[in-house]
């Protein structure tokens, strides 16, 4: 996905976990982080933590979706997703992209990923990788500042 391009929409899921959105309901008051992990990937669960701090801290200024995409036949289990999600303290809703129609619109080929989009849907920034996290910080922080100065 290249910068500026909109949010593909929200379709696709095998299942929703803690909740079901649409880009509709995303777009207009505030940015949004959609993050992809999947329940194989090590570096994932090592940046949960800090993905969870940045959802509580952000939470009033930022919506945070999680996109579980598999990246083997095991990893569609969605009994194994759920328990994974449990034990992460993954609250956000969760689209379970088993069939990987969500991560095509994206073109996302990554875990963890990580896309930023201002509130008007456009993606504003792209990252992939354990680390970074400052990095994804800095980010949303100037989307946030931007979207507070259009208030």
């Amino acid at each position: 996905m290249k910068l500026r391009t909109p949010m593909p929409e929200l379709e696709g899921a095998t299942e929703w976990l803690n909740g079901e959105l649409t880009k509709a309901e995303l777009i207009g008051e505030k940015p949004t982080l959609i993050h992809f992990w999947s329940i194989s990937c090590h570096l994932c669960k090592e940046a949960m933590p800090q993905v969870n701090q940045f959802r509580d801290e952000y939470k009033d200024k930022l919506n945070v979706v999680a996109v579980h995409m598999p990246r083997s036949e095991e990893d569609t289990d969605l009994e194994a997703i759920k328990k994974t999600a449990e034990e992460h303290q993954i609250t956000q809703p969760i689209f379970v992209d088993s069939e990987h129609k969500l991560t095509d619109a994206f073109e996302n080929e990554y875990v963890p990923a990580y896309y930023v989009f201002d509130k008007d849907g456009q993606l504003r920034h792209f990252q992939a990788g354990g680390s970074g996290m400052k990095m994804l910080e800095k980010r949303v922080n100037r989307v946030l500042s931007e979207n507070e100065k259009k208030e």
